[in-house]
């Protein structure tokens, strides 16, 4: 029988000086520790004077009433859960997998089932490595929900730890390692490649998002413009519109930061299409494109990013492995669509 979820209720007395969040609400429930607090206020399970904070750091104002919602503790492993995988190569060390949208990698607050992890567990058994830790066995690197493509899990934890090094070197060590992705953005840039070295870290003040500032973790991303769109109607191309409605990119990651392609086309003006938290401005450009493509890009419901290529070093054998997986069918349709007005 599954734990309901327990409620608790705080008024911060009045005259009280303006507290942390975190830190006023540890002192008064002693049965959470802080940690779990300050995941419970990022996961959205705390209001203040009725508004959803996420903000641990937030200042709590003298009169206000908190409002807490715990939710039961999970499992501390992942269950396995028959989920249908797309299985691109596998053998006793690693298992290559083309991800399709809307299916999350591993679980966390909201997605604790029907996850990737989930469906990895029911398809390898236990022979998944542990490295990375109960909640994600054998992830070695991530995509996002939405995002679709390629790959690759450990098997075992030697795999995990030479494949997690090659990751975290993303081929700045000489060894064959590359991930490449297909982007389509709004806009055109105004040259055929160039690199975007940025650094990205957490938006200081939503927790959902990232962004390029000072301080932050090194991002570079390496972009080829494809092809570009026009407007659906020759008449619109202004002085200042070019009549680049939006264009196709090849991008190569090479370091791998959360969100890091989102971010790093957005902050060059030319976000992904379809992408609600980094290019929500944008939407009314698709006003730009013909009807077909206005209805494929609606239905897409995504942001419009595919993991196109992986390549490395197999980390028992050696072997280069290499491995492409073509749009999928919500892209591909976008995609027919756009081309009609490829210029």
């Amino acid at each position: 029988m599954t734990t309901p979820s327990t409620h608790k209720s705080i008024r911060v007395p009045d005259g009280e000086p303006g507290q942390r969040l975190d830190r006023l609400l540890a002192a008064n429930i002693s049965d959470l520790s802080r940690t779990r607090i300050k995941g419970l206020i990022e996961a959205g399970a705390v209001t203040v004077d009725g508004a959803t904070i996420r903000d641990p750091s937030h200042r709590v104002n003298s009169g206000a009433t908190l409002a807490l919602e715990v939710p039961p503790l999970q499992p501390a492993a992942p269950a396995a859960e028959a989920i249908p995988l797309n299985v691109v190569y596998e053998d006793a060390d690693i298992i290559v997998i083309d991800k399709p949208s809307g299916l999350v990698v591993h679980p966390a607050a909201g997605h604790w089932t029907g996850t990737l992890v989930n469906a990895l567990i029911a398809h390898c058994g236990q022979s998944l490595s542990g490295i990375g830790g109960e909640k994600r066995p054998g992830i070695v690197h991530r995509l996002d929900k939405d995002t679709s493509g390629l790959m690759v899990v450990a098997k075992n934890d030697r795999a995990h730890r030479r494949l997690a090094a090659q990751f975290a070197a993303h081929g700045r060590d000489g060894r064959p390692f590359e991930r490449g992705y297909l982007a389509f953005v709004w806009g055109a840039p105004d040259r055929p490649r160039g690199t975007i070295d940025r650094p990205i870290d957490r938006h200081k003040s939503v927790r959902t998002r990232m962004a390029v500032q000072e301080g932050g973790r090194e991002a570079v991303t390496h972009w080829q413009r494809l092809e570009r769109y026009g407007l659906a109607k020759s008449s619109e191309r202004t002085a200042k519109n070019t009549g680049w409605a939006a264009s196709l990119l090849a991008c190569i990651l090479e370091t791998g930061r959360t969100h890091q392609i989102r971010v790093h086309l957005a902050s060059i003006g030319h976000p992904l299409l379809g992408d609600g938290l980094y290019g929500p401005g944008f939407r009314s450009k698709a006003a730009l494109l013909p009807e077909s493509a206005q209805i494929a890009l609606a239905d897409l419901g995504r942001q419009a990013l595919h993991a196109h290529i992986l390549s490395f070093e197999h980390p028992v054998t050696g072997k280069l492995m290499r491995f492409r997986s073509e749009l999928p069918p919500d892209l591909a349709r976008l995609h027919g669509k756009l081309a009609a007005i490829k210029g």
